[in-house]
């Protein structure tokens, strides 16, 4: 994607790749097309990314430790689930350094992120409040006052609607810096503590859990789960594990674990030549032995067999 401007996009795959800012794995837990939309634009030193997604997901986002993120649901309910946590179009999450954590949504996804440089948010603040707000230790989420949210997601529609219709205007200089200072403000103002109410802190040994889970299955190759074996190789209890997996991901360990195989599999197959791969070679590249259960589990979460995602590749229509 360009600096500033919208895309759309067919794949979860293409979708994560073009986000570039983080790192992100997504997984969607239901059937359907798969419909994405982008909308990035720089304003400044200030980076604003907007994604959109038809299928509810979830997603394990690495945030790359050099800038400060904001991120927040631009949809009402039922809006983005955090690490756990609800929230509510409006609410924020004001990012530690290089966070590494899971979302999810159960219908329709709607977020945007901000991010800049934290000697930028640290003077900005300070000219704005007279205090400076750095990015915090641990990721948290707050409430802004009704006025202040009110105005940043107001401004932040207009930034996003000349960023998908006058790509040429919102790059113009005298816009840029318009859009940049209005929008620095509106944020400093929710983030500023007079303004904002604190909800619960996040739970950081349980996103640490989660964060290990994710490295511990990356690197596992097998495909049934061996749970005792993943909870020592993590450090902990399993019904520790089980308990941050309902949590964080709404679902027990080796449900996600299939879940992430049967997404990887649906690449795969969306990837493939149909004239010289199967059904069954990719079922078996993905350690699913068994053919029959592979195409139950494939259909129940997909809503078509395995052979219907790889005849549609060979008709063109993906």
């Amino acid at each position: 994607m360009v600096e500033n401007g919208t895309a759309t996009f067919a794949s979860p795959d293409e979708y994560c790749a073009a986000i570039k800012a983080a790192k992100v794995d997504l997984f969607v837990t239901a059937g359907g097309e798969f419909k994405g939309r982008l909308t990035r634009f720089k304003l400044g030193r200030l980076h604003v990314l907007r994604g959109q997604e038809n299928l509810p997901r979830i997603s394990f986002v690495a945030l790359p430790p050099t800038q400060v993120h904001i991120s927040f649901p631009l949809s009402g309910r039922p809006g983005l689930i955090y690490c756990g946590l609800g929230l509510n179009r409006g609410d924020l999450i004001f990012h530690s350094l290089g966070e590494r954590a899971h979302q999810r949504t159960a219908g329709d996804g709607d977020w945007c992120v901000i991010s800049l440089p934290r000697e930028e948010l640290a003077a900005c603040s300070k000219t704005l409040i007279g205090k400076s707000i750095r990015a915090p230790s641990e990721s948290f989420a707050i409430v802004p006052a009704r006025g202040p949210a009110r105005l940043l997601l107001s401004q932040l529609s207009r930034a996003c609607h000349l960023a998908e219709t006058r790509e040429e205007l919102i790059a113009s200089p005298r816009v840029t810096r318009s859009l940049e200072q209005d929008l620095l403000s509106a944020l400093v103002n929710c983030l500023s503590t007079e303004s904002a109410e604190r909800l619960l802190k996040w739970k950081g040994r349980h996103a640490d859990i989660m964060a290990r889970f994710e490295e511990a299955l990356a690197v596992r190759s097998e495909g049934h789960l061996n749970l005792s074996g993943l909870c020592a190789t993590i450090g902990v209890p399993e019904r520790t594990l089980r308990l941050c997996c309902a949590e964080f991901l709404g679902m027990s360990p080796g449900r996600y674990h299939l879940l992430r195989r049967l997404n990887k599999a649906r690449s795969a197959l969306r990837r493939a030549n149909p004239n010289t791969a199967s059904v069954s070679e990719i079922a078996r590249d993905h350690q699913f032995t068994e053919l029959g259960r592979f195409a139950v589990a494939y259909r129940a979460v997909f809503g078509e067999t395995p052979s219907s995602t790889l005849r549609r590749v060979s008709n063109g229509t993906e």
